[in-house]
């Protein structure tokens, strides 16, 4: 017996389970904390470093408040030129965009490395 929860309670959210929750921070201003539920470090991380190339993030970090417990809290401040939200939903779709890149050139080096192994296709380089 341990106190961990079942594994698929790590990943599965209930019906209407919310993804993700935003409370606006009141000690700083242009400044949000957003709560993934079912989630991460991997994309804690994953948002952290995207948010940090965003010339109008002035701060991002994330915590982990409970290793047994899928939830991390993601802080970011900005200058106020865009949202924390805004920031937020630019770095989702920068790292979609850069996951599918990295997905297709995946697939294309394997495409070529099965072909290669396979002989080219009978090219004796005459």
């Amino acid at each position: 017996m341990t106190n961990a929860p079942d594994r698929f309670e790590l990943f599965l959210r209930e019906p209407g389970e919310k993804s993700v929750t935003m409370q606006p921070e009141t000690r700083v201003p242009n400044a949000a904390i957003f709560h993934f539920h079912k989630e991460d470090h991997t994309l804690g991380n994953l948002l952290r470093a995207q948010l940090h190339k965003n010339p109008h993030t002035l701060f991002s970090g994330y915590k982990v408040p409970h290793p047994l417990f899928p939830h991390f809290e993601l802080r970011v401040q900005t200058d106020g030129e865009v949202s924390p939200k805004e920031a937020v939903l630019g770095a989702c779709e920068e790292l979609v965009r850069e996951l599918n890149s990295l997905s297709d050139t995946f697939n294309s080096e394997w495409e070529l490395r099965r072909v290669t192994e396979m002989g080219g296709g009978g090219f004796d380089g005459a």
